[in-house]
């Protein structure tokens, strides 16, 4: 048996770091008035980043009386003071560090080729820090779109973006966005604008920010010449084509479209013209609608890409991808906030619902839930069923680290009352305004580890009925 001392060796490594008088590496970073010189130890960085092991190797470096030199301007101080800490001693602190110091240790991570870091840092930001993400998506994905290897976090931003755009694209910020960015938006199929004249609304204003000789000085369209609509049509030629102009009203289309006919090519242009004449298409240039979410999910608990993970797994489908396909419809049938918290009401309002999803939220803003697909009978017994499941969500829509586990032993797979909240294997269960979780591992497959009770904060119930 091997035993481990990682602890003792992580305080020793950190006393090397911070008081070594035998380092041989100088890192200078850091550029104008923000540089900082680290004194390092080659041996150690070469067996923590292949990065530094190649540059190492290779002419990158400089040599004064036998110290290695080397320069990284593109990282901050305060960025590398936590990569050092990182390789010398396995610790990392994030909670006291700026979410832009975040982002940039992200960018620095993926350059120094440290992979445990870089994931780690890419599921931080996606769990911990969702609020600042999404009022920065137009520096999160201007950064994250120049790293391949970032494609969580890149799918991530898209994705809550295409879910629900109108703070995006109302944002200062997005008249800056790059083109590559945009173009990957408007070509995907579950952007939820409201209506597709919003899509057109916000490529137009894209554009005219975008092209030299409009902007803020230029914007009005009645003012323009030859030469300005020729611009923008240039600015906006790729663009056009993912507009999805069927989802256009024939009033919008003739108020907002059409007054820049001079920038659409001439046979999309004409394809709409005998669509709004005939309300037919008689060819194949013009997209077809979006894809819409169904908006029927009321719930103050989860997003719909949860959502959309619960039906799949009601399905039977145990792997959850990032499409939209929601084949379930949710309908509320019981909220703490709004029915109170009786476990006799529970039954009145779930009784003859048929399946139902039971969603529970607790004080850290963890999510716990299961599905019951036999429904209320009030036979005050356990129900036996194979389809039944539990999970948890980290937050309220993080799909990147749940836990999904089904029933292992049917004959207890949901206990019914009529006086009763519910239980689910007696693994996850409610007594009084607690959640009990992980008190029997028999019955279900442990996805919650070590018992806990955990303060309610809210609960809702929705039937589910399958489309």
């Amino acid at each position: 048996m091997t035993t481990i001392f990682h602890s003792g060796l992580s305080k020793d490594l950190s006393l090397i770091l911070n008081d070594a008088d035998d380092f041989n590496v100088i890192i200078q970073v850091g550029e104008n008035q923000n540089t900082k010189e680290f004194y390092a130890h080659s041996v150690i960085l070469r067996a923590r980043s292949p990065y530094f092991k190649c540059a190492f190797s290779s002419n990158w470096i400089s040599k004064k009386n036998n110290m290695i030199i080397f320069n990284k301007p593109n990282v901050t101080p305060t960025v590398f003071d936590i990569i050092l800490k990182y390789i010398y001693t396995g610790e990392l602190d994030l909670t006291k560090q700026s979410c832009e110091d975040i982002l940039g240790l992200l960018v620095s991570s993926d350059e120094l080729l440290i992979d445990e870091l870089f994931n780690h840092v890419q599921d931080y930001l996606i769990e911990k820090q969702t609020s600042w993400v999404q009022k920065n998506f137009v520096l999160v994905l201007h950064t994250v779109f120049q790293l391949p290897s970032c494609k969580k976090l890149q799918d991530y931003c898209l994705e809550s973006i295409c879910e629900d755009p109108e703070p995006f694209i109302s944002s200062k910020m997005f008249p800056s966005l790059d083109k590559n960015i945009l173009f990957g938006l408007l070509k995907r199929d579950d952007l939820q604008v409201e209506e597709e004249i919003v899509a057109w609304d916000c490529l137009i204003k894209w554009g005219i920010e975008q092209t030299p000789g409009l902007g803020n000085k230029n914007s009005d369209r009645t003012k323009w010449n030859n030469e300005n609509f020729e611009a923008l049509k240039k600015t906006l030629n790729q663009f056009i084509p993912l507009i999805r102009f069927v989802g256009i009203s024939s009033g919008s289309f003739f108020d907002k479209v059409q007054p820049y006919k001079a920038i659409i090519p001439h046979y999309i242009y004409e394809e709409l013209e005998e669509f709004y004449c005939k309300k037919a298409l008689s060819r194949t240039t013009i997209l077809l609608p979006r894809r819409r979410q169904s908006r029927s999910l009321m719930s103050a608990i989860i997003k719909f890409r949860l959502a959309n993970a619960i039906s799949k797994w009601t399905d039977k489908n145990d792997l959850v991808t990032h499409s939209n396909d929601n084949k379930c419809k949710f309908n509320l049938i019981y909220s703490m906030s709004r029915d109170g918290s009786n476990g006799r009401t529970f039954y009145n309002k779930c009784n003859g619902q048929g399946p139902f999803v039971v969603l529970i939220r607790v004080q850290s803003n963890k999510i716990y839930g299961g599905y019951n697909p036999i429904g209320c009978t009030g036979g005050n017994k356990w129900l036996s069923s194979t389809e039944s499941f539990i999970f948890s969500f980290e937050n309220n829509q993080n799909i990147y680290n749940m836990k999904f586990g089904r029933v292992i032993n049917s004959a207890y797979s949901v206990y019914d009352s009529s006086n009763y909240f519910f239980s689910f294997g007696d693994i996850l269960y409610i007594n009084g305004r607690n959640l009990n979780i992980g008190y029997n591992n028999g019955h279900y497959e442990n996805i919650f580890g070590e018992k806990k009770i955990l303060n309610i904060e809210e609960i809702e119930v929705f039937s589910v009925v399958k489309e």
